[in-house]
């Protein structure tokens, strides 16, 4: 009983120290560009216009500038590849474990958060991953965007959680983003419907058929590699 009090109490100090150290974001403001610690996300060329739930994403740091991992050894800061910002998630830092040492995890992984690498802020992390993917080669189907992202929530254990991967990342901004405005709706998806236009007055409904199955294969592709097979897209 004391040492669940004692645990409750320590628990409890740690919580507002984090709290006490996490100052104010600004907030987001699409047109300077400033998305304060979101997840944001704009559509790719071409493969948005045949699977436009796929698209490119970043990370940003606490003073909204984006970071990305837009081509091998290379993550670009304040310059988001392929455009303006589409869609975003702001993700709370409260979530966040920042240790200061190995006693100081409000997470439940400890060690294999600490053998993983910890960060004592969310800028850190940012850092911390940007270094590690600026050794790292770009491939579309194996170490993208998602996977770099996904690091940086790992180093963060975001939720509660080290699982974070590019299936993961994809779903949290597919069903929890917010759109930037309305004409970037138009910029996701105008393409698509475009493409689906002239592929039916030009091939037909098998068409579709072909369309749907691009978006079944690549679908597929990255659940195998995350969830059966995960060697194929260690990054």
């Amino acid at each position: 009983m004391e040492l669940n009090t004692s645990y409750d109490i320590e628990h409890s100090h740690s919580e507002r120290r984090i709290q006490h150290e996490l100052w104010p974001l600004d907030p987001i403001d699409p047109k300077k560009a400033k998305f304060p610690c979101c997840l944001v996300w704009n559509p790719l060329p071409v493969v948005s216009w045949l699977a436009p739930f796929i698209g490119h994403v970043g990370l940003c740091r606490e003073d909204g500038v984006v970071l990305d991992f837009a081509g091998s050894n290379f993550v670009t800061v304040g310059d988001f590849a392929f455009g303006a910002v589409a869609r975003y998630v702001q993700l709370d830092r409260r979530q966040c474990c920042f240790p200061a040492n190995l006693s100081a995890h409000t997470c439940k992984h400890g060690y294999r958060h600490t053998e993983y690498g910890t960060a004592i802020t969310w800028d850190d992390a940012v850092r911390s991953s940007m270094r590690y993917f600026e050794n790292k080669t770009y491939n579309l189907f194996t170490c993208n965007c998602h996977s770099f992202v996904a690091n940086c929530l790992n180093r963060l254990c975001y939720g509660g959680s080290m699982s974070w991967n590019m299936v993961s990342v994809g779903a949290l901004i597919l069903f929890k983003g917010h759109w930037v405005d309305f004409k970037s709706i138009v910029r996701s998806f105008l393409p698509f419907v475009v493409v689906v236009c002239i592929g039916v007055v030009m091939v037909g409904w098998p068409f579709l058929l072909g369309l749907l199955s691009f978006s079944l294969l690549l679908m597929g592709w990255f659940l195998v590699g995350t969830y059966l097979v995960k060697s194929i897209l260690e990054c």
